[in-house]
């Protein structure tokens, strides 16, 4: 899979490319990343890629000319076209469920903001797929488009060891419930200690266990999510996860 960052700060991503698994992934060719500087793409002597909006108000806008020639230009470097992500507060909401569905793709164009945003006709002329990780305001989309790399990278085949791990994550498709509560090494710490039934042996026992935990964290924790409960019954409502105790 081919990510291409286009950004204003090229420089904030060696540190982040060259770590952990995603710095494996691309070792093992698993993963393409490059990374490319919006500025070379402008015709101002002092490589300016913004101006003052028309109309008046705070701030600069992203100048249409450097950025769709740069995303344009980049495109014809793959074998395709690829994705455009913007990345902008004004954006769907990335979940789990949109990163399983760009992880399909074989290409993703991440363009990140900075200042008052995009000229408009940025969005009308590229048609990007515009993304938002969350309802606050970043000084730019470069860590949007590291949230974005991160949690797809994860799900390409071969880069994860244990495939499952992507199965079993909070909020993957199919799974309603946050993660269970995880245990290792000592068995005993100040007094606490590991539940008996993770050292039992019983799979069946641990993997109800486990259900039921996971179950009961979503409950105290984002009810929002539940669906069903963990014997699959719905409420009479079609909304689980309310108990009686949650609706007083």
């Amino acid at each position: 899979m081919r990510f291409d960052v286009l950004t204003l700060f090229p420089d904030l991503f060696p540190g982040y490319l060259g770590q952990s698994l995603l710095k494996k992934a691309i070792d093992r060719q698993l993963v393409q990343v490059h990374v490319h500087d919006v500025r070379r793409w402008s015709k101002d002597k002092h490589q300016k890629v913004d101006d003052r909006p028309y109309g008046g108000g705070p701030g600069m806008v992203l100048r249409v000319e450097p950025v769709v020639e740069c995303v344009e230009e980049v495109q014809r470097e793959g074998r395709g076209p690829g994705r455009v992500i913007m990345l902008t507060p004004q954006g769907r909401r990335l979940n789990q469920q949109v990163v399983e569905e760009l992880a399909q793709e074989d290409r993703l164009l991440l363009l990140c903001g900075r200042y008052e945003g995009f000229d408009q006709r940025i969005v009308d002329l590229l048609q990007p797929d515009e993304i938002s990780i969350g309802d606050y305001i970043l000084n730019g989309g470069e860590v949007a488009a590291m949230v974005i790399v991160d949690a797809v990278v994860r799900l390409v085949p071969d880069v994860l060891g244990e495939p499952l791990s992507t199965v079993e994550d909070s909020f993957s498709t199919g799974n309603r419930h946050l993660e269970w509560a995880q245990y290792t090494r000592p068995r005993e710490f100040r007094g606490l200690a590991v539940p008996d039934v993770l050292l039992s042996g019983d799979h069946g026992a641990i993997a109800r266990w486990r259900q039921e935990q996971g179950y009961l964290k979503t409950q105290q924790r984002r009810a929002d999510l539940l669906e069903t409960r963990p014997d699959g019954e719905t409420t009479d409502d079609g909304q689980a996860g309310r108990s009686t105790d949650a609706d007083n």
